[in-house]
C-alpha cells in the first residue's frame, strides 16, 4: 500500500499506489496541487478553479463546487478526488467515495490549512515540497506584525440577503491575524443580517468581499448612505460611520498555496492609530 491516512473528517484514505489521475473540486486546493508540481496528474477541475490562469482551458471541467457533472467524473477514471466539507456537499462527497479514494478537508484555522497541505503532500507523493511550502507560509505569518490598535470589523460575503462571517470560519481566523475583532463574533458560520442588525453591531470597518459575491464600490456607496441615515444607536452620540472597503476574498479565504501572499495583504489592512476615524 502506498499511503493510508485520515482526512480532516477522520475518514481513512487508502491508496494502493501513487495517484496519477487527480480531480480537485476545491479551487484553492487545485492551485495548491499545481504549486506542488502536479499539473500533469491533475485531470479534472471545477469551473471556479481559475488559478493559475488558463487552467480550465487545459483540464476537463466537471461542473461547479456545489453541482457536478457525475458522468464526466466517471469518464475521467480518477484515482484520487480532493473535496472540502464546506465547498462540497455531502451528496457530492458520497458520490466521489464510490468512484475513487476521496480526501475531504475541513479548515477553519491557519493551523488546519497547514495540516491539509501536509496531508495533500503525503497522499500525492510531494511531501518534501509540501513541507517547504508549509515552512514558507509559517514564516510569512510569523513576520506579520501585531497591530497598533484593535478595531471591530464586519466581513460580508453575500448580498440579498446580506451574509456575514461569524466565528468558526477560516475568514474569522484571518481577521484576527489582521488585528480585527469580528463584529459578528456572537454569531457562528455565515449568518444572515439585515441593515438594521449590521448597524447595531457598530463596526469600525465593513469589509465587502470580492467573492463569492462580487461587491463593488457601488455597494459601498449604498451601505454608507444606510449607515449615515440610520437612527443613532446612542441617545447622545451620532452613529460612527465605519470604514468601508472592498477586500480580496481569495486572500482571506483561499487556504492553499495562496497563503504565501496573505500576510502581506493582511498587514496592508491592519488598523493604525490614525485610521477609521471620521
Amino acid at each position: 500500500m502506498f499511503c493510508k491516512i485520515p482526512d480532516q473528517l477522520g475518514r481513512m484514505i487508502e491508496l494502493d499506489q501513487l495517484p496519477q489521475r487527480i480531480i480537485s473540486l476545491v479551487p484553492s486546493q487545485t492551485e495548491l496541487l499545481i504549486d506542488l508540481g502536479l499539473a500533469d496528474r491533475l485531470v479534472g477541475v471545477t469551473r471556479y478553479c481559475i488559478h493559475p490562469a488558463g487552467l480550465i482551458d487545459e483540464k476537463t471541467v466537471v461542473g461547479g463546487t456545489k453541482k457536478i457533472v457525475e458522468s464526466r467524473i466517471i469518464e475521467l477514471q480518477p484515482d484520487l478526488i480532493i473535496c472540502n466539507r464546506e465547498e462540497n456537499n455531502q451528496k457530492i462527497v458520497e458520490f466521489c467515495d464510490h468512484i475513487a479514494p476521496t480526501y475531504v478537508s475541513d479548515i477553519d484555522t491557519l493551523e488546519q490549512a497547514l495540516e491539509m497541505i501536509a496531508d495533500v503532500g503525503e497522499i500525492t507523493g510531494t511531501k518534501f515540497k509540501a513541507k517547504s511550502l508549509i515552512r514558507n507560509i509559517s514564516s510569512a505569518f510569523k513576520t506579520l506584525p501585531k497591530p497598533e490598535v484593535n478595531h471591530k470589523a464586519l466581513y460580508l460575503i453575500w448580498k440579498k440577503p446580506y451574509m456575514a462571517v461569524g466565528t468558526g470560519t477560516f475568514i474569522n481566523d484571518m481577521l484576527a491575524r489582521a488585528g480585527f475583532s469580528n463584529a459578528a463574533q456572537e454569531l457562528t458560520r455565515y449568518p444572515e443580517l439585515d441593515m438594521e442588525a449590521m448597524i447595531k453591531l457598530q463596526p469600525d470597518a465593513v469589509f465587502l468581499s470580492s467573492e463569492p459575491y462580487p461587491f463593488t464600490t457601488d455597494d459601498i456607496a449604498e451601505m454608507k448612505l444606510a449607515f449615515l441615515t440610520a437612527p443613532s444607536q446612542d441617545p447622545i452620540k451620532p452613529n460612527v460611520t465605519p470604514d468601508f472597503k472592498v477586500v480580496d476574498g481569495e486572500l482571506f479565504s483561499w487556504y492553499g498555496s495562496r497563503l504565501l501572499k496573505t500576510p502581506e495583504y493582511l498587514q496592508s489592512l491592519q488598523p493604525k492609530n490614525t485610521d477609521l476615524t471620521i
